[in-house]
């Protein structure tokens, strides 16, 4: 791991009295300037983790090294990282200017090159000639943003984001994806950021990092996570999907009651017993029950959301849901009949059943 910027080695955190560790032998790391997501539902351990490499928590064992050097145990303000917390954290009683020079001026940075480094970091934030206004008039996305450029105008070495558009509503909260991304890849911090939101982290990081109950499931570029997912949590916690139980009957093919067989792309042993997913959106209407891995059923309920249209179809005793485009022609309606089919490399493999 000579090559990563951060690494994270064997990371664990135990609270006083608590019975179980909140991060649990925790290990990742990140190239110099990608961005890292640190993806799960709440108490799963994400924020702690991202506390514990800031310095505001101190870990219980592991380790936290940056460009090669073990800082877990180095002072807050030592460790040159910026961080932009859920809530902003921005002074009231100062302007914006005077928010974003603060780290500078504890840094003992000149006047003049405070005022120059401010000025250019207001620019990068697309506050330019907004210095000299109060926090409390800015909307929400402009305080995000006076956030962001006060923990970069330290030029760190890492920016650390705890849930940064939580407090969002959705339209600026999909604008501000893009403004932090951009941001972050136009001056080639390495970053990571906490989220719950699995869109936030699909469409911003160049990796995630998917926790549950304190322990790291997967880690891998938004398109491993999404496609081939390595745990049921993760498969399931991604993206919808419909899951089947089969016995492998030869390679690559599962018996799967109540649908025959399933084709997939895999290796897994002739007579175990797998897991296999189905993306909805992977799903296609067929002309024929005769394809490969073709199922019939009744539509039992849709959902029309735009670009799409969700259908829930019975097969039998399953129900499996599938995600058409709605300029796919002629749609099903509820109560028809219908033919669906998937290509073997769009059945996942989730894992195998333990016997």
């Amino acid at each position: 791991m000579a090559d990563h910027h951060v690494v994270i080695d064997n990371l664990v955190k135990t609270y006083p009295g608590a019975q179980k560790p909140s991060v649990d032998h925790v290990s990742f790391s990140l190239p110099r300037g990608e961005m890292l997501a640190l993806l799960g539902p709440s108490g799963c351990g994400k924020t702690t983790i991202l506390r514990m490499i800031a310095g505001l928590i101190a870990p219980t064992s592991g380790a936290i090294r940056l460009e090669g050097k073990d800082v877990s145990s180095i002072a807050v303000y030592k460790r040159n990282m910026g961080m932009v917390f859920q809530a902003y954290a921005l002074f009231s009683h100062m302007t914006v200017a005077q928010n974003i020079s603060f780290g500078l001026e504890m840094r003992n940075v000149g006047r003049a090159e405070r005022e120059e480094r401010v000025r250019k970091a207001l620019d990068l934030v697309k506050l330019t000639g907004l210095g000299d206004r109060k926090v409390s008039q800015l909307s929400g996305g402009q305080q995000q943003r006076a956030a962001i450029a006060r923990s970069l105008v330290i030029e760190p070495e890492l920016l650390l984001l705890d849930e940064p558009l939580s407090n969002l509503d959705a339209k600026l909260r999909d604008e501000m994806r893009d403004e932090i991304r951009d941001i972050q890849a136009r001056t080639g911090v390495t970053a990571i950021f906490v989220t719950h939101d699995q869109d936030e982290a699909l469409s911003m990081a160049d990796r995630l990092a998917v926790m549950s109950a304190g322990r790291l499931e997967q880690v891998g570029t938004p398109r491993e996570i999404f496609d081939r997912p390595q745990t049921e949590f993760v498969a399931s916690f991604i993206g919808a999907g419909t899951f089947f139980e089969g016995r492998v009957a030869e390679p690559g093919l599962a018996v799967v009651e109540g649908l025959k067989t399933l084709r997939f792309v895999g290796e897994a042993p002739v007579g175990s017993t797998v897991k296999l997913m189905i993306r909805p959106h992977r799903l296609v209407l067929a002309g024929s029950s005769g394809l490969p891995n073709s199922f019939t059923g009744t539509v039992e309920h849709i959902v029309y959301r735009g670009q799409i249209l969700t259908l829930n179809i019975r097969c039998g005793d399953r129900l499996l849901q599938a995600d058409l485009p709605t300029h796919a022609g002629v749609l099903p309606e509820k109560g028809s009949e219908v033919t669906l089919a998937v290509a073997p490399q769009d059945v996942t493999l989730v894992g195998q059943v333990a016997p």
